[in-house]
Formats: structure tokens, sequence, C-alpha cells
């Protein structure tokens, strides 16, 4: 394999594909990223064998072929090369030669008949979203997915389609959200869990894209796969039921708050450095034409705040956690939300000011 690039061009591919490489693998052809020169083109690929991420950069081929080489190392050392272009050729023993005009380093490799296969998704289902779309969705409702749980179904996101809109929900059960978009040229009944992780790195390299760009994803029973722009990614799916959720969300609420997003969240920042010491409760205190946000007493001391604002229906109040409202503040996008309350011990519910197209849901905590 022979061939010349952009710098630039080559430092985004492995960027990009670098996002698929686990930690402590013990497969050593798992810490490398694969690339292929064929035709005019030279491929990444990455893998974890949960999910792999493919990239392809426009490039100058001598000669065709393929090698894998260390993709963490790779990435930092062409990220200090200059912007220009680079030499690229396989030696003898399956070292690859990279040079530019300053400078030549030799990084050993392994054989690409090591690298997994990267098993293609037969087309079961199918359906296109838009780049805009399916960014802010990724970014309104992963979060909310479980990290570490003994529950797998909670660490996925759901999809579930219907007509021409995709749901996509996740919960870790002691919050949820729940976001609609539009969707297009869908086949087949689409119901499926995603990794939470595949969806943080989608989420990830789709932010860096045009906003009018579509995102194509192909579904089969135990994989999905994402097709943009130059970037291809396939994952596992998680098996399972998720859970039924709707059950979970209120028919109607006895009070409403509208606030401004970022000041609700400067509140919460400073009320927090009290709450924290206490599992991160807040009580909201719920006035005609106020929002009282006040912490228990702590050892350090206590925090308040009044926020006037509009408020629909009656008094009330709730505790709830408030990192979780910081978090949903901080993902939302919106310079205003809404927040329902129902009884003491109902979830909160909220949503952003004037669209019905997103809710998060948030557990009260014992007043």
């Amino acid at each position: 394999m022979r061939l010349t690039c952009s710098q630039k061009d080559f430092s985004t591919a492995l960027s990009i594909t670098n996002k698929a490489v686990g930690v402590n693998n013990t497969l050593p052809v798992l810490n490398n990223v694969l690339m292929k020169a064929e035709g005019k083109k030279l491929y990444f690929t990455t893998t974890d064998l949960e999910i792999a991420i493919s990239y392809w950069i426009e490039a100058d081929i001598q000669n065709e072929g393929e090698i894998t080489i260390p993709s963490k190392l790779l990435t930092n050392y062409v990220n200090y090369l200059k912007d220009d272009k680079v030499d690229v050729s396989v030696e003898e023993g399956d070292s690859v030669m990279v040079k530019t005009d300053d400078s030549k380093t030799k990084i050993k490799g392994i054989p690409a008949n090591e690298f997994p296969a990267i098993p293609a998704v037969e087309k079961e289902g199918a359906l296109s979203v838009s780049v805009k779309d399916f960014t802010l969705a990724i970014n309104q409702v992963a979060f909310a997915a479980a990290i570490n749980t003994t529950r797998p179904i909670l660490t996925g996101v759901y999809f579930n389609v219907t007509k021409d809109e995709l749901k996509m929900v996740a919960t870790d059960s002691y919050r949820l959200a729940e976001k609609t978009i539009k969707a297009s040229d869908i086949i087949g009944d689409i119901s499926c869990i995603v990794p939470v992780k595949t969806i943080l790195e989608l989420g990830t390299i789709l932010s860096s894209l045009k906003k009018d760009d579509k995102v194509e994803i192909i579904i089969s029973k135990n994989q999905i796969f994402f097709s943009f722009n130059k970037t291809k990614i396939t994952s596992r799916l998680i098996e399972g039921q998720f859970p039924n959720y709707q059950q979970v969300i209120p028919k109607d609420s006895k009070t409403k708050i509208t606030l401004n997003a970022p000041e609700l969240s400067l509140v919460l920042k400073r009320i927090n450095l009290f709450a924290k010491e206490n599992n991160n409760k807040i009580l909201l205190k719920v006035d005609p034409s106020s929002v009282m946000v006040t912490t228990d007493t702590t050892q350090y001391g206590v925090g308040e705040v009044e926020i006037k604002t509009k408020v629909e229906g009656g008094k009330n109040e709730i505790a709830l956690n408030s990192q979780f409202l910081l978090e949903v503040l901080g993902n939302i996008g919106a310079s205003e939300v809404v927040i329902e309350l129902g009884e003491k011990t109902s979830p909160a519910i909220v949503r952003t000011s004037g669209k019905d197209d997103y809710i998060h849901i948030i557990m009260p905590l014992k007043i």
C-alpha cells in the first residue's frame, strides 16, 4: 500500500473513527484502525465489537492495500504534523512509514486479515431523518439513559416509528425523556433499542455536519446501521422489551410554571452548593406569581431564591433532584421551559415552551 493524502483529511478521519476504539482491549488488533486504500479513496474502520465506525477520504493511491495501525498513537502523531501532504506506505514486516517534507516515522502495524469483519446489516427496516432534528433529539434524550445498571434495557435509547414520526425515548427509572421528530423513506415496522454509547458517539459526529443533511438508518434483527456524509456506523441492538413508559406520563396537571431556562439554571447552580450535601434535594414552592427554590438545612447552611414568573393554576410544591433538573435545562436547547406539577407524589413534567414534541419527566422526592 502506498498513497498520498491531506494531513487535515487524515486527521479528521482518525478523529472520527477513533471513537469506536475501546480501552483495555484483550485483542490487540481492536486497538488499531484498519486502513484500506482502494481506487481513489482511503477507508478507515475501527470497532470494539459492539460499534464500528467507517470513514473515507480522497487520496492519491499509488498501490492499493490494507493494514491496521494503533489508532490512538497514529491519531496523536498525525495531529502534530503540519497541515500539508502526507505520504503513507507499508514496509516489510507490516510496518507503516509516514512521511512529510520534514519528517519520517515508522509505526508497527498488524496484518489486516486479523481485523474482525464488520457484518453487513440486512434491510428489515429503514428510515431517514434530518441531521438537524436527529442531533437535537440525541441531545434532549440520551442523557436520561442509565449508564451502569443491572437492567441493560435502560442503557439504551428506544426507537419507535409510527406513521411518519420517530419517537426516541430514554429512562434510568428516575427520569424519562421522549422526543418526536419527522421521518421519511420508512420501510417496515421499526421498534428497537440502541445502546446509548452508540447514540452519544453519533451525536458528537453529527454536530459538525450541515444541518440540512440526511441520516439514513437501516435496521435488522440484531443490528442498526447509520449512513451520512462520508461516515458509516454499525452497532448492535439491545435485546428485550422497553418498559411501557406511557403509563408513567401524567395525563393532567394542577400547576404550570413558565420559566426562563438560563435563569433557572443559574439559580439551581447556586442552590446546589447546599443541596449537594443532601443528595441534591431541592424544594419548589409555587405561589400565584412566583416560585421559591429552597433546600433543607445542611451542615453548610440553607439556600433560598425566589423567581418571579408566570404561573397557571393553584399553589403547589414538589421536591426534586436538582441535578436532574439542571441536566434537562442544559440539554433541552430552549430559552423558555414549562414545568407542570400535579400532586406531590406525581412526577414533574418539563417541556419546551410552545412545543409538544418533547417531554421530560422527573420522579419526585419525599418532602
